[in-house]
């Protein structure tokens, strides 16, 4: 989930597939462009389609996903009611969690974040938490996820629209242990576009992502 650009990864190439918009708490750096906009909810290539399947996956399967104290998660993110709406909104949750495990973790090949991206994804993602293993760096603090889309396309394709608020999340060196604390701004707003698919196993997995940071829709 490639969702922040501390002043350390500022440099950070941006893939075409997945906008690595890596920051804590608002870098003055307003990364938004032609590659950074958002397409809309329910548009957008959804990747290759899943196998047609109407299994669920089995909680057995599922990467235990263990994160430190000093890193919290809300999701205003109420069920829809819909089983299918509802199930992209619970993967697209623990995705999330699953990249910061790797991060955490410094390791860019972690199973956990594998279990839930694939394809350009996945890629773009393995980049994203390898920048945080070159710098021996990792997130803190209190991420905020709000005013989620969920659009189901067919059996096995939809998109997940939400917004990030960074306000309160920063980075951590771990040699010697330091915390870049930034000041809140316009950019500590993200707003991102996945598209998933459902594969044979039955989770909703990340295939692409765009972001846009500093979005008007996402602003308090």
């Amino acid at each position: 989930m490639n969702r922040r650009r501390p002043t350390l990864l500022a440099a950070l190439a941006l893939t075409a597939a997945t906008a690595l918009t890596l920051s804590a708490c608002g870098s003055d750096d307003d990364s938004s462009g032609d590659n950074d906009k958002i397409a809309g909810a329910d548009t957008g290539s959804s990747g290759p389609s899943a196998s047609p399947t109407t299994s669920k996956p089995s909680e057995a399967d599922r990467p235990e996903i263990v994160l430190p104290a000093d890193l919290s998660y809300t999701f205003e993110w109420p069920k829809t009611g819909d089983e299918d709406k509802d199930a992209v909104l619970a993967d697209g949750e623990q995705s999330i969690k699953a990249v910061d495990l790797a991060i955490v973790n410094q390791d860019p090949l972690d199973k956990a974040y594998l279990y839930y991206y694939e394809g350009e994804a996945a890629a773009g993602t393995q980049d994203f938490i390898q920048a945080y293993v070159k710098e021996n760096a990792r997130i803190t603090g209190a991420y905020r996820f709000y005013d989620a889309v969920v659009n189901v396309r067919g059996e096995n394709s939809a998109s997940l629209v939400y917004c990030e608020d960074q306000g309160k999340a920063y980075d951590m060196y771990l040699e010697p242990k330091k915390i870049n604390k930034t000041p809140v701004t316009k950019n500590s707003y993200v707003l991102y576009n996945t598209q998933l698919a459902r594969n044979d196993k039955g989770v909703w997995v990340v295939q692409e992502m765009l972001s846009q940071r500093g979005s008007d829709k996402c602003q308090p």
